[in-house]
């Protein structure tokens, strides 16, 4: 029988005494179940602002529950999230939304 939880085993890298924390940002979209309205943010923590969104803890959408998460990008640079993050809300980023949509259906 294997003990559980399994024994904790340093990375390769930790011998060199270097750790990296990569930290990703997110532009997402979510779609509302009640009547299909989108919303699209930005975000370092996704699950948490999914969570967030659905437990009214967000002015915007918390009268819009419950929310579904349609699509995502991560990014390593926050700058380039959050320019992306200005595009998806112009108005060619919603005719490139609209048409990502259009041929996943």
């Amino acid at each position: 029988m294997e003990a559980w939880p399994p024994p904790k085993a340093d990375p390769p890298w930790a011998e060199s005494g270097y750790y990296f924390l990569w930290l990703m940002y997110y532009v997402y979209i979510l779609k509302s179940k009640k009547n299909s309205k989108l919303y699209k943010g930005f975000t370092a923590d996704l699950r948490r602002r999914v969570v967030e969104h659905n437990s009214g803890n967000s002015e915007f959408t918390k009268n819009n529950r419950p929310w579904k998460l349609v699509y995502y990008e991560a990014f390593v640079n926050e700058k380039d999230a959050r320019r992306e993050e200005k595009f998806v809300k112009s108005g060619k980023g919603r005719e490139r939304i609209k048409y990502l949509f259009e041929n996943l259906e």
